[in-house]
């Protein structure tokens, strides 16, 4: 996205005080992280991106809003996770493969677990940007230490350290979206062919079962688990007729935070027989903790669009705030509209959360709960290497769990960075790493993911949370 001192603040345009168009968001306060240097390229892309077919139509989204607001009512579960950050590069059959596999073994330990259909949101086709911290960083290049452009997501820029990598390109979001049209097509093929093992647990990679540390108790209750759910009818007759629909038939679902407004923009139009814009990048876009800021772009773009919208709540939220914010988002209180994806950290979240929750039940707004125990559960070790620990992850879910019923509200999702492939990027879980292991197989560019093990032990030890008597 371009610095705001590239874009005119025309007085027909004030965000917040006129009609909103899909372009007012340029008028909001912002300074952009990074530059995009060539306002030829960027007009060229965005119109390229704008005459392209759309990614998902406006049914397909309109469907996910009846799912939220069915899961806001305790009727349904929503489980959402991916990459941190989808590259380019990794857009090949067996990345995509394995990502959809570990998301929708894991939404069956959940149906399973939680008795109540459960919809299934993967982080994928389009998760190509990412926000940072700094818009610079200073490193070694060709033997000179200099000062470039932070690495935004293949959707921004690229990784390797260069300054032509480093560059903001516009083009890439006409890459981006080449991408993320590829990975639907396959998604689509491998649902609508059965991913034949899915509903056969015994063909699951279970083994971390038999770490010699895991606790006794722990071991028999995930054998348990497992057992009943390689037992299919047992398994069909407890969901019954409509719940057997659920768990065979898969809906999946998008997601993405939508860092680069150029690119939502482009791809954002009206549809014949319905009213209003719709975001067609993806079902379900976000909204980050940097980006929330009510007078901001993001705020102003999301706000008069269709699709449900996320938008992440950290630790320094304030009840008041949190009133405006659902109000901007969701002036008529529409259900299904807006997803609180609360990420307060392992020791902040007792203290924090139940606030914001006793405010929004007594105002009666219609969101959906949704916590997201991973990304303000950051560390480093000693040697300055990012990771997560499972037991911080674990004890956030349980603390959001218990906060809930407290309050007697209802924690309708989750949100976890995952991968399916056997990474060691994140500490702990009964798979066992330590932070020994860190350097055997970290392949991420940015945040740390549980792996396939650790997602599918977390989907175990979640269903268990939520539904004590399992």
């Amino acid at each position: 996205m371009s610095n705001n001192s590239n874009i005119p603040n025309t007085p027909d345009r004030v965000p917040g005080n006129s009609p909103w168009t899909p372009d007012s968001w340029k008028s909001a306060p912002f300074t952009s992280p990074y530059t995009y240097e060539d306002p030829a390229a960027l007009t060229a892309a965005t119109k390229s991106l704008a005459q392209l077919p759309p990614l998902f139509t406006s049914w397909e989204i309109e469907k996910l809003k009846e799912q939220i607001s069915e899961a806001q009512s305790g009727q349904r579960f929503i489980l959402q996770g991916g990459d941190c950050a989808e590259t380019l590069d990794e857009c090949r059959p067996e990345y995509i493969a394995n990502k959809l596999k570990i998301l929708l073994q894991m939404s069956l330990v959940l149906i399973h677990g939680l008795r109540t259909p459960v919809t299934r949101i993967g982080r994928f086709a389009g998760q190509y940007a990412k926000p940072r911290s700094s818009p610079t960083e200073t490193a070694d290049c060709n033997g000179a230490t200099c000062e470039l452009p932070s690495y935004f997501g293949d959707l921004v820029n690229r990784a390797p350290f260069d300054p032509e990598s480093r560059a903001p390109d516009p083009n890439l979001m006409v890459e981006g979206y080449k991408h993320a049209s590829m990975t639907l097509n396959f998604i689509r093929s491998l649902l609508d062919g059965g991913f034949a093992d899915l509903h056969h647990p015994e063909y699951w990679d279970l083994s971390f079962f038999e770490n010699a540390d895991l606790d006794t108790n722990r071991k028999n209750q995930y054998q348990r688990m497992s057992q009943t759910l390689a037992d299919g009818l047992s398994f069909m007759e407890n969901l019954g007729e409509q719940r057997v629909h659920e768990s065979t038939r898969v809906d999946f679902y998008t997601s993405h935070e939508g860092l680069n407004l150029y690119y939502e923009q482009a791809q954002t139009r009206t549809v014949p027989r319905r009213t209003g814009h719709f975001d067609l990048t993806t079902h379900l876009p976000w909204i980050g903790e940097r980006n929330r800021n009510l007078d901001g772009p993001h705020i102003e773009f999301f706000k008069g669009i269709n699709n449900p919208v996320g938008v992440k709540v950290g630790p320094t939220m304030q009840p008041d705030e949190l009133v405006t914010l659902i109000n901007t988002l969701n002036p008529t209180n529409e259900p299904g509209k807006l997803v609180l994806i609360v990420r307060m950290g392992v020791d902040k979240v007792a203290d924090h959360l139940p606030p914001l929750l006793e405010r929004i039940k007594a105002e009666q707004l219609n969101v959906l709960w949704m916590t997201d125990p991973m990304h303000a559960n950051g560390t480093k070790t000693a040697a300055g290497i990012k990771t997560r620990n499972f037991d911080d992850i674990l004890s956030e879910l349980e603390q959001t769990i218990a906060a809930h019923k407290a309050a007697e509200t209802i924690l309708g999702g989750v949100h976890f960075e995952l991968t399916g492939e056997d990474v060691t990027e994140c500490i702990g879980g009964a798979s066992g790493i330590t932070e020994d292991d860190l350097t055997k197989n970290y392949a991420s560019l940015c945040d740390p993911r549980l792996n396939y093990q650790q997602s599918l032990e977390l989907a175990f030890l979640l269903a268990t949370a939520m539904n004590p008597s399992k």
